[in-house]
């Protein structure tokens, strides 16, 4: 990246939730920050919140499943702010339904904002990048890129798409020995406003599955994995659960969720007849960063701590070895003098 100019992001979805606290972020440490969303209020609210912090802010009203207007918002972005060092790919949309009950419209939708809307953002991303062999590319996934759940097939298919998606461009990007590099953030549930408007056909209100993690601990995974070349990022215990008790157990999860996870994702509270969602329009308003579950998420996560500091725990884990090693040899050589000198006090006596 140049010295000469703050580093340019752009992330989709940026007006709330997720988006929002990886844009706080991103501005906090330095960059200039395009924002693409559909709200021009949420739009509007992450712009004051970059200028706040003394960055450049880029806001454009853009449906990332219209690969089209994704292009025509780099454009516009490397006009206005410069040539682009990150892309987030954050912008998703869902339904809470039972499959069936789900219409051909909806999971199109859903499936066009969530893989499609990465897919887009990745092309337009790389088109500007591979020329000048430079730049970043984090794609935002989920633990249910791994283990589906019950009542968010559409969610969990797109997610399992980007999942697959993402194994085939990095290897071209490999192949191709390019400077360019992507990195997916696999999320555990976290607060943000999306169960508020998200639609949902069920009779309880929606919630997060598990352990709930505020939505700064998303924002800052995200900005550690634009400055770092590993494939994937698992964020919070249950993400780490999810994937790896999927592969060691996947058909007793089935079993798991489909007692469990019907009753976990609903609220005790009703949904209202007149709720609004954001399927296919953004519901008015600024939403922010965070949902409706602050009396239960947590601030932190030990899994993040671990990967922002893999190489410091590794040469720790090479030190404390080393001296083990070390305190082994002395005592096997203390050993071995001592055998050695009983032997010659022995041999000493026979003679």
């Amino acid at each position: 990246m140049s010295e000469a100019r703050p580093p340019i992001v752009v992330v989709t979805g940026g007006s709330a939730g997720i988006g929002r606290a990886t844009v706080r972020e991103f501005a906090r440490n330095g960059y200039d920050v395009a924002i693409l969303a559909r709200g021009q209020d949420g739009l509007d609210g992450a712009r004051r919140d970059v200028e706040q912090m003394g960055q450049r802010a880029l806001t454009i009203s853009t449906d990332v499943s219209d690969s089209k207007a994704v292009e025509e918002a780099a454009d516009r972005t490397e006009r206005e702010l410069g040539p682009i060092d990150v892309w987030v790919n954050n912008a998703f949309a869902g339904i809470f339904s039972r499959f069936m009950d789900v219409t051909p419209e909806e999971y199109e939708r859903v499936t066009q904002v969530t893989y499609l809307g990465q897919v887009n953002g990745t092309r337009a991303a790389l088109k500007r990048m591979l020329p000048r062999n430079r730049g970043k590319v984090v794609l935002v996934g989920s633990a249910l890129a791994y283990r589906g759940i019950p009542l968010q097939s559409a969610y969990c298919g797109a997610k399992h798409a980007i999942q697959g998606f993402i194994d085939s461009v990095r290897c071209e990007l490999l192949h191709d020995k390019t400077n360019v590099t992507i990195t997916m953030v696999q999320m555990p549930g976290v607060n943000t406003p999306q169960f508020d408007w998200i639609r949902d056909k069920m009779p309880g209100l929606p919630r997060p599955v598990g352990k709930v993690y505020q939505p700064e601990v998303a924002g800052r995974a995200i900005y550690f994995a634009a400055h770092d070349t590993r494939k994937e990022m698992l964020v919070g215990l249950p993400t780490v659960e999810a994937v790896w008790g999927n592969k060691v157990a996947s058909p007793l999860l089935d079993d798991y969720l489909a007692a469990t996870g019907f009753k976990s994702q609903q609220r005790p509270e009703p949904v209202s007849p007149d709720r609004k969602d954001n399927l296919f329009e953004p519901v008015a308003g600024d939403h922010g960063a965070r949902g409706s579950f602050d009396d239960e998420a947590v601030d932190s996560s030990a899994e993040l701590w671990v990967s922002e500091h893999k190489k410091e725990l590794g040469l720790a884990a090479l030190g404390a070895a080393a001296v083990a090693g070390v305190g082994f040899m002395l005592a096997s050589r203390a050993g071995n003098g001592s055998g050695s000198k009983a032997a010659r006090k022995k041999a000493t006596q026979r003679s």
